[in-house]
């Protein structure tokens, strides 16, 4: 089944964006939205759904090291069903845990150093295609034990 997926690295100061594709399993990083007083872009999560039309929203769930619920945890779940709430969309949850440390590892990669050139300090869109890849990479293997 071909979809369209976005995926979302949340944070109360910045949401990193990507885009996959549910039957080619790629990602894309879009971009990282500013927060206004630690609050979600609303108008620029608009413009990016209205854009790519999205089936499916993927959430970035922020864990302690041992999948404990934290304060980022809840806000993240809140966001998602913020989302939910305002695009009628379906929303899952990704453990993200390591995902900003791995997307800066990355970023470090001489893969990624044509995209650090062009790129804002900031790596949330790193990790939102981290989150999504993940999910896509869990959503393959379901099924198959």
């Amino acid at each position: 089944m071909s979809r369209t997926l976005l995926g979302f690295d949340f944070g109360r100061n910045r949401i990193g964006v990507a885009v996959g594709q549910q039957i080619t399993r790629t990602v894309t990083p879009l971009l990282t939205l500013p927060g206004k007083n630690q609050k979600p872009d609303w108008a620029g999560i608009s413009r990016l759904i209205e854009e790519w039309r999205p089936d499916l929203l993927i959430v970035g769930l922020p864990l302690t090291e041992d999948g404990g619920e934290q304060d980022m945890s809840k806000a993240a779940r809140r966001f998602g069903n913020q989302l939910k709430g305002r695009y009628n969309l379906p929303v899952e949850m990704m453990d993200e845990r390591y995902s900003s440390l791995e997307a800066n590892m990355l970023l470090r990669e001489n893969e990624f150093k044509r995209v650090k050139k062009n790129a804002p300090q900031y790596n949330d869109h790193i990790a939102a295609q981290l989150i999504l890849q993940s999910w896509l990479d869990t959503d393959a293997n379901k099924g198959s034990d």
